[in-house]
């Protein structure tokens, strides 16, 4: 089972692609981390990012392809998460055409679907425990014992730079000009299933499960 989680910034594909690895045993794909991954991996395709990185340059499709058909070719899950590809038209015909010739497809394309205004109040407040992961929120979810985590007992607490109103607002024009047609490409093929993005974790969770079965 091959699913994309879309969403803007912040709608908590991170929090539910996690869910699903852990209950499902999918596999994440996440670019950057697969860029991070590569940058430090000494391969031929680990220079080749390294060398575009550094000149300050984007990564094309066609390396992030190669990329993403490495680890389609070389883990073994329950599926595979696409999570932050596709970004454009030309990236999900990309991974159309790579599903293709490896003899897979894509199961469903999930949306979280959430109110600007709303996420604007969510990412202002939110950070992340440094040693495993996990995401608070002052307001909607706190750690129980301020400044430690709940899940590893880590007391480094991460705040992303740009998880402000201004920047929030920026990265959202971003997503909308680039990434919002892949919703209506993904409705024509009858691939789309939206869920509300701002219900609680639990009940995102659940409507998720609802789709996959």
């Amino acid at each position: 089972m091959n699913i994309i989680l879309l969403g803007p910034p912040g709608a908590g594909k991170g929090t539910q692609a996690r869910h699903l690895v852990e209950t499902r045993g999918m596999i994440q794909l996440s670019t950057g981390d697969m860029l991070r991954a590569a940058r430090s991996s000494g391969t031929e395709m680990g220079k080749k990012v390294a060398a575009i990185m550094d000149a300050g340059k984007l990564v094309t499709d066609e390396i992030v392809i190669g990329l993403i058909e490495e680890q389609l070719t070389t883990q073994t899950g329950a599926g595979f998460i696409f999570d932050g590809f596709p970004r454009t038209l030309a990236q999900a015909d990309a991974l159309a055409a790579l599903l293709a010739k490896l003899g897979q497809s894509l199961h469903t394309v999930i949306e979280i679907r959430v109110d600007d205004e709303a996420l604007v109040d969510r990412i202002s407040g939110r950070f992340t425990c440094g040693g495993c992961g996990e995401v608070y929120h002052d307001k909607t979810k706190p750690t129980k014992v301020d400044g430690v985590c709940d899940n590893c007992g880590s007391t480094e607490m991460v705040r992303r730079a740009d998880d402000n109103a201004d920047s929030l607002r920026t990265r959202l024009m971003e997503y909308y000009k680039k990434t919002s047609p892949l919703i209506g490409y993904y409705y024509a093929k009858g691939d789309l299933r939206p869920v509300n993005g701002l219900a609680d974790i639990k009940e995102v969770t659940a409507s998720i499960e609802a789709i996959l079965g």
